[in-house]
């Protein structure tokens, strides 16, 4: 059995750690690893590592560190099955949803490559007589990320490279359900000749995360998980004067209107609802069928489910592996009742799976339930796992209201042929993210990621520009060298129209 440990300046830890979880393979629910959890003096350890080696990291030149990215990127897209085998191990997915999780991190990591062009600044020359005014963004110090068990590596993949390009060190606290791949990636950050000290893992539970949020030597925090949890991210950490993004929940809807391929929109839908076992926060899991076509789409949902092979990700032919943990998965199959009691109908019982690998992993086929209303737990709660809540609606503003009025706003899709409709649509729909015959809206690197409402508490998203200003800071500067003025005091406030006057 495997034992896993911290990464702390640029080398795993060594030391007796008082507290361990447990790592299983969720395809047979065997143990595979015990991880240390951190305690408060650890995290302790990994944040003055980091504060060490911040100033030099910052003072490293913009060409040095996009080198040092670029050697990372490198060393990512040469070992993508290596991560990828990792992830299939400790989450279960199969392997060629893993190997899709490090390449959208890659892409990541390829934008960080042009930090060069990211952190130019602005200026105005000659704002007043001899005055030049310019902008720049410079670090903001020690930062760390708080990531999910089902993202071990793309998550983390989109916070650290950015932090670290920009100047920042970084601590990442990753889920302790799957570990081992933000220890691969360590690995490589180093390999890349990125210094010890910038690039820090801390393992645990909630002690390690409430020590980060409560940290004085921590400047920002970026997580990814639960509403509850991200509240609580952004509530304690913003008390304590950092800066925050926490992403959380989501219900994203799927509209389908009835001018829309039926065929590509359950295809579409199987895939956004099912794939990962569900465990997405940009996985569609509420259907919204407008105007009489929902029984088409159950039937046909129905019959591509039928053919769809359930099993362990080490097997190449499987397209859905088992959830998590046991825990997880009792969780979300108790959701088929809850829906059942509450008037729905289950169209298709996931429980009722043929298993294709060991009974003893964490399987739950995909599930459909029909006829579910907004008054429904199995509606108004985020499930994350692979059950499918079927809404009927009569029009396209129903459609958009019943998204109005839903907690969260991750993520929603449109399926139609017509584009006045689809402008409409994603002119007013209340989401941070938008598909237009895309199911998964999931922007790339180029662009933010994020959510409105219950998704998102913060101002900021995540990666692409908005990445670069929260691992940054602004600052504006004027000065004027072409003489020294001598002029007399003025108790005014310094406007440019009032000193070309003086002029």
């Amino acid at each position: 059995m495997d034992h896993i440990t911290h990464w702390i300046d640029g080398k795993p830890w060594v030391g007796d750690a008082e507290r361990h979880g447990r790592v299983f393979n969720p395809a047979t629910g065997e143990q595979t690893a015990e991880v240390d959890f951190a305690s408060e003096t650890v995290v302790d350890e990994a944040v003055a590592a980091a504060a060490a080696a911040y100033p030099s990291w910052r003072s490293t030149s913009l060409a040095k560190r996009a080198a040092a990215l670029f050697a990372l990127r490198e060393l990512l897209a040469s070992h993508v099955d290596d991560v990828a085998a990792l992830i299939t191990v400790e989450h279960g997915k199969v392997k060629s949803d893993a190997v899709g999780e490090v390449a959208r991190g890659l892409e990541v990591v390829e934008f960080a490559c042009g930090i060069t062009q990211l952190l130019k600044g602005e200026i105005t020359e000659n704002a007043s007589s001899g005055v030049s005014v310019r902008s720049l963004r410079q670090p903001i110090g020690v930062v760390a990320g708080i990531t999910p068990f089902n993202f071990p590596a793309m998550v983390p993949l989109w916070m650290f490279p950015i932090a670290i390009a920009c100047g920042n060190a970084f601590v990442l606290k990753p889920s302790e359900k799957d570990p081992s791949a933000s220890m691969l990636l360590a690995e490589l950050v180093a390999e890349a000749g990125i210094p010890g000290g910038v690039f820090n893992v801390v393992h645990g539970d909630k002690q390690a995360v409430d020590r980060i949020l409560t940290h004085r030597g921590i400047a920002g925090v970026s997580f990814v998980g639960s509403t509850a949890v991200a509240r609580h991210v952004y509530e304690t950490a913003a008390r304590e004067g950092k800066r925050v993004q926490a992403l959380g929940g989501a219900k994203n809807h799927m509209v389908v209107l009835p001018d829309a391929d039926m065929g590509d929109a359950a295809e579409a839908a199987v895939s956004a609802a099912y794939g990962s076992a569900g465990e997405r926060c940009m996985a569609a899991s509420v259907l919204v069928a407008v105007g009489g076509c929902g029984d088409e789409l159950v039937a046909r949902i129905k019959e591509r489910v039928a053919r769809l092979l359930v099993g362990p990700g080490s097997d190449d032919t499987s397209e859905m592996g088992p959830l998590v943990t046991k825990e997880h998965r009792d969780r979300v199959a108790s959701y088929l009742d809850i829906g059942a009691a509450e008037g729905a109908s289950l169209a298709i019982d996931g429980r009722e799976l043929e298993v294709r690998g060991d009974p003893g992993g964490y399987w739950l086929g995909p599930c459909l339930l029909d006829g579910v209303k907004p008054s429904m737990r199995v509606y108004a709660e985020e499930i994350f796992g692979p059950v499918l809540s079927l809404v009927r609606v009569d029009s396209v503003e129903a459609a958009i209201e019943l998204i109005a009025q839903n907690a969260y706003g991750n993520g929603a899709a449109i399926f139609t042929t017509d584009g006045a409709t689809a402008q409409r649509f994603e002119t007013e729909v209340d989401a941070g993210m938008v598909g237009v015959n895309i199911a998964i809206p999931v922007p790339i690197a180029n662009y933010s990621f994020g959510g409105w409402k219950g998704s998102l508490f913060g101002d900021l998203h995540i990666y692409g520009p908005d990445g670069v200003r929260f691992y940054t800071r602004g600052k504006a500067v004027t000065s004027r060298w072409s003489h020294i003025a001598r002029h007399h005091a003025s108790l005014a406030f310094p406007n440019a129209a009032a000193s070309e006057r003086r002029e």
